[in-house]
């Protein structure tokens, strides 16, 4: 992988001008002089990109400890189409502060002249907060597109910056079958961290996944993900609120198992007996199906999760569907009984809100009807036609 980080940022740095890049350091990551215009290698110092300049990312900016990243309001970031070596990783005790408006939302898009899901990486987002664990040891993960490079902790309050009127298109480059980037990925993120009104457009994996720790989340709108719109696991401790999930009647990609919701305890189901498995709740959620396939599952809580989900809406269009409305069962672990989802389900087009699995003590109350969920009016700043 280092030869093709290396070779994407010098082919890049023959197109653009004005990044000085260096040698791999010990950990594989390429080094030099990161700039505004051309960004990629190690940040570790603080950096304003401001808006009225055009700005590229190259490879993989790495905002190290101690360093911050400030994104202006109205500030769009280009990355090149370099696949799942083109991204943004913030390390535990850096920082990212894209505090746009409504007005004037941040963006993150491909530089490609036709764009299109897993062009590049995407944002990752690594705290020092808790994760699921075997009792005794210490809350630390490896990151899953850069094993060297470690997130989690015990700081439940961590603040790694800000994320608010911000969109991410065209992202989640896979590496394989087991390993590959999200529109956004939070990493042991924690609970001082910031992050509201976010749009992840056109993804080819996850659109938003929760590894683990204690941020809350809120506005936030998934359209077209390729595998999972929400996902949560590794022991994610939080709260989301009004989250919109659809995908379009044209958008038929999909991985072997897409979901609207995947919540587990764990990380995969490998560790049962973990402490600290994930607990977490959802106020207003809309699941919408318009493709002509059928996903997995509108919601699928497993593997030693505990959701509380409230006010959750789930729709198909014509000739879509879902395996099942939703699953509490899992053949590496059920979901935990104390459970509780109430949601209603538009059975327009032969959405079967019967269609659910459940386990002793919890309580799904499926209702039949046409309204609920998510407020689309919170997405307005975006543009998206609903």
């Amino acid at each position: 992988m280092k030869k093709t980080i290396l070779s994407i940022v010098t082919i890049a740095s023959l197109i653009f001008t004005g990044c000085s890049l260096s040698d791999d350091d010990n950990n594989g990551n390429v080094g030099g002089e990161v700039t505004v215009q051309n960004l990629a290698g190690n940040l570790t110092s603080d950096l304003t990109l401001k808006s009225g300049v055009a700005h590229n990312l190259i490879g993989a900016l790495l905002v190290k400890e101690g360093a911050t990243l400030t994104i202006e309001a109205g500030v769009t970031i280009n990355a090149l189409a370099g696949g799942t070596d083109v991204y943004i990783l913030v390390e535990k005790g850096g920082k990212i502060i894209a505090n746009g408006t409504a007005a004037n939302p941040i963006k993150f898009t491909s530089s490609a002249t036709s764009p299109k899901a897993g062009d590049w990486g995407g944002l990752i987002i690594n705290g020092r907060a808790p994760l699921s664990r075997q009792n005794g040891s210490e809350s630390n993960a490896a990151t899953e597109v850069k094993n060297s490079i470690l997130f989690g902790g015990s700081v439940a309050n961590d603040n790694s910056g800000i994320l608010n009127y911000v969109i991410l298109e065209y992202t989640g480059a896979r590496i394989d079958d087991e390993a590959e980037h999200n529109g956004l990925t939070l990493n042991g993120v924690g609970s001082g961290t910031v992050l509201s009104n976010i749009a992840i457009i056109d993804g080819d994996d996850d659109g938003i996944e929760f590894f683990g720790g204690t941020v809350n989340a809120s506005n936030i709108l998934v359209v077209n993900a390729k595998d999972d719109m929400f996902d949560f696991t590794q022991g994610y401790v939080g709260t989301c609120t009004n989250l919109y999930g659809v995908r379009e009647a044209g958008y038929v990609a999909v991985t072997s198992d897409p979901r609207g919701i995947e919540a587990d305890g764990n990380l995969d189901g490998n560790s049962p007996s973990d402490i600290n498995q994930s607990v977490f709740t959802i106020n207003g959620v809309t699941i919408i199906n318009n493709a002509a396939i059928e996903l997995t599952d509108a919601i699928k809580i497993r593997r030693g999760a505990t959701a509380t989900i409230t006010n959750a809406y789930v729709a198909v269009g014509v000739g879509a569907s879902f395996a099942d409305f939703v699953d509490l069962t899992d053949s590496k672990g059920d979901a935990n009984g104390a459970t509780t989802i109430t949601v209603v389900g538009n059975t327009a087009n032969g959405l079967n809100i019967a269609d659910n699995k459940t386990v002793t003590g919890a309580t799904i109350n499926a209702t039949a009807g046409t309204t609920g969920g998510a407020d689309k009016a919170a997405f307005a700043w975006t543009g998206y036609n609903f």
